[in-house]
């Protein structure tokens, strides 16, 4: 009998495969804090724009050639985004991001 991952997260890409040159991003949690130490609000927490990626599409098809142009990010990668990139969905308790690649930013390495 198979043992089951001790894993501490949740697969939650289980049946979300991005298509092309998407990709599926968790967003990091907004900090609690200031520098200094103070407690924030809520309201006044800064929604970060850095994350990590879940899962990857298959690439870029060109349309001349009819190659695959695999992406440049994978999953694990820590990236950096503007404040509006990609579309917020839901899966299971988890909210993500579906983006393309061409508005992630940099790769945080």
């Amino acid at each position: 009998m198979a043992s089951k991952s001790s894993s501490t997260t949740t697969n939650t890409t289980n049946g979300f495969r991005p298509l092309h040159d998407k990709i599926l991003v968790r967003r990091d949690k907004a900090s609690d804090r200031t520098a200094s130490g103070l407690f924030l609000p809520e309201n006044a927490k800064d929604t970060p724009k850095t994350g990590v990626i879940e899962a990857v599409g298959t690439g870029t098809l060109n349309t001349d050639t009819g190659q695959l142009t695999p992406l440049t990010v994978r999953k694990g990668d820590r990236v950096l985004f503007s404040s509006y990139a990609g579309t917020e969905i839901k899966l299971g308790a988890d909210e993500l991001l579906v983006m393309s690649e061409d508005e992630v930013l940099a790769i945080i390495e």
